[in-house]
């Protein structure tokens, strides 16, 4: 089976995030990072691979820096990536890329027939959790979110997911795109070999005239969504700083029960 793993190179969560003047994410604070959400997309489709054959494709929208993402995902055993990068992407939103995306997955099916596409349930620079949605849409293909486990028999597949008060099993024909949670699996770390076997993989640069998407459909002049105002996150106040003498465990408990926490 063929599987395209989408994934987003974010600025990373321990850093001050903010936005830039005209409301997008700041991107040039600091040197990014694959979104850890999409790690767990990526773990369930080594191991569907392993389990069915196949090989997996990584796929990601975005500038120059969005490569690592990319990468990270051949040194954990991906076989293929592709890296859609054009200056007329900047300031797209969740819509424009979930066209994109589309198109890349079409056009990666070229190769090789697309069975499965897997995402991560959300990214944690936007949050918006609507991509896998809305990239189903796109491509017309059945979407099963938050998947807790994937099992692939024949054309079709069976995803469990574990809500808040029970447990829900969907069924899809294939293709079809799932979204994983960080409940499905433990995501493997890169290790020496992996490293050394990525830098043997190239990563495919596309365009949108790639795609044949034009430009003013993406980017601030093709978005439906815009940032109205922003502003940083208040400093904390009312902080208490406990030294522990053999009884912080006691005063913290008696802290929580008397602000009705527990």
């Amino acid at each position: 089976m063929h599987i395209v793993v989408c994934v987003k190179h974010v600025p990373d969560v321990q850093s001050d995030r903010r936005f830039t003047e005209d409301g997008r994410v700041d991107r040039e604070q600091d040197a990014g990072t694959l979104n850890e959400l999409d790690e767990y997309a990526l773990e369930a489709a080594l191991v569907l691979v392993e389990a069915n054959g196949g090989e997996v494709t990584v796929l990601t929208m975005g500038p120059a820096a969005a490569e690592d993402a990319v990468r990270r995902g051949l040194q954990v055993g991906a076989d293929h990536g592709v890296h859609v990068r054009d200056e007329a992407l900047e300031g797209s939103d969740v819509f424009a890329t979930a066209r994109v995306l589309a198109s890349a997955v079409r056009r990666v099916g070229e190769r090789a027939p697309v069975d499965l596409v897997l995402t991560g349930t959300s990214s944690l620079d936007g949050q918006m959790a609507v991509l896998p949605a809305l990239l189903g849409a796109e491509l017309g293909w059945p979407t099963a979110p938050h998947a807790a486990r994937i099992d692939v028999a024949g054309a079709s597949l069976e995803v469990r997911r574990h809500l808040e008060d029970a447990e829900e099993t969907l069924v899809a024909p294939l293709p079809a795109v799932v979204s994983v949670t960080d409940r499905a699996n433990e995501p493997r770390y890169p290790n020496f070999k992996g490293i050394q076997a990525a830098r043997e993989k190239s990563v495919e640069l596309w365009t949108l005239a790639d795609l044949a998407i034009a430009p003013n459909e993406v980017g601030r002049s093709g978005a439906r969504t815009r940032v109205a105002t922003s502003a940083l996150r208040p400093p904390r106040d009312g902080r208490v700083l406990l030294t522990d003498t053999g009884d912080a465990g006691v005063r913290i408990a008696d802290f929580l029960a008397a602000n009705q926490l527990i």
